[in-house]
């Protein structure tokens, strides 16, 4: 009988690859992230396109990462979702900070970007430029860090976001940007975003109004309402918004979803495809 061949895998590798583990910021430990990493992972290779999700505010990760796992293996595309937890800071009871990008000393903008910075370092990824998404409270997020960081956009996909800050000099941060110089040190970049390639998503069904129109919770402002009541009417509003400033943006609308993430995902896939080098979408 042929002697049997056991294949020994090391643990560090095996969770490593494909949907791996999660792991701990060096950054900042309270923060996590975890990956897909396609079998197109060649560590002496050319460099793969990166993805990032951020969650919103069910914080559903991995959800969001295994949803796009055969994405990332039809496209050799290197996929980041961070965990950013509630109740960071001291409140027990905050769900929201992450969303507005700084919450006390912590800059989650920052966050995020140390972590593109480490997945660069431990995989064979470009960093310098990478795709990003975000639904509900994670659209909040990834649209007022493109004020902040434009030029490390591939591509920016805003989902759904209960919360706009529009491009608004006169109107107070975080409604508007009067301020944002002030909260951030730096004055926003939106110019820059008419050279990335953007995109509006959400649900036709997204119309329930309970958690946006919350007033007096710690989410809201006066003249979070000023351009519409439900998702749908803020986000085309912003889309406006963004034309205005000369900025082109692909609005998709799916057909009878309401306020669910993983089931406006489809076009995002597409919309990220469409930016992808022909090499990476064969």
């Amino acid at each position: 009988m042929a002697e049997e061949l056991h294949v020994v895998r090391h643990p560090t590798g095996f969770y490593s690859a494909g949907a791996t583990t999660v792991f701990a910021s060096r950054y900042d430990q309270r923060f996590s992230y975890c990956l897909y990493v396609p079998s197109a992972h060649d560590p002496d290779g050319t460099p793969l396109p990166l993805a990032v999700l951020q969650h919103g505010t069910g914080r559903r990760g991995p959800q969001y990462r295994d949803n796009f796992a055969e994405w990332a293996e039809k496209h050799g595309c290197l996929v980041l979702a961070p965990l950013f937890p509630a109740g960071i800071g001291g409140d027990p009871h905050d769900l929201h900070g992450f969303k507005f990008l700084k919450y006390g000393d912590i800059r989650f903008d920052h966050a995020l970007l140390a972590m593109v910075e480490e997945v660069g370092e431990r995989f064979n990824v470009r960093t310098e430029r990478f795709l990003l998404h975000g639904f509900s409270g994670g659209g909040q997020f990834v649209h007022r860090f493109a004020y902040l960081h434009p030029d490390r956009l591939a591509g920016l996909s805003i989902g759904a976001p209960g919360r706009i800050t529009y491009i608004d000099p006169s109107s107070p941060w975080w409604i508007g940007l009067k301020g944002f110089e002030e909260e951030f040190g730096s004055a926003p970049r939106f110019e820059e975003l008419r050279d990335v390639p953007v995109q509006m998503v959400v649900g036709s069904a997204d119309v329930e109004t309970w958690e946006i129109n919350n007033q007096g919770d710690s989410n809201w402002m006066d003249g979070a309402d000023a351009h519409g009541v439900t998702r749908i009417e803020r986000l085309a509003a912003l889309r406006d918004n963004f034309a205005a400033h000369g900025i082109e943006v692909r609005f998709d609308v799916v057909p009878g979803v309401g306020h669910d993430p993983m089931l406006v995902l489809e076009p995002v896939k597409d919309f990220f495809a469409s930016i992808l080098t022909p090499r990476e979408t064969s």
